[in-house]
């Protein structure tokens, strides 16, 4: 029996929502600087397949990776975390 591979999963906050069953994600993380030893933030954008369109600017989401879905789309959106107030 194979084992299954363990899927990528991110999260972050929906940029973007203009694109049909699509959303932009932006991903934060802190990163040390090598030199100065001062925490720096670092931002990724991701495009993230949304099949029911539910997701909207702002919203806290987890998204996972899959098999490339178009040209640019390598995620979907996995879960909701918390809703845009």
């Amino acid at each position: 029996m194979e084992k299954q591979a363990i899927k990528r999963q991110l999260s972050g906050i929906v940029t973007s929502d203009k694109m049909d069953k699509t959303v932009v994600v932006q991903i934060e993380r802190i990163v040390k600087h090598p030199f100065y030893k001062k925490y720096i933030k670092r931002r990724s954008k991701f495009v993230a397949h949304d099949e029911g369109n539910q997701c909207e600017i702002g919203d806290k989401i987890v998204i996972t990776a899959s098999r490339p879905i178009s040209k640019t789309k390598r995620w979907y959106v996995s879960n909701m975390l918390e809703k845009a107030v």
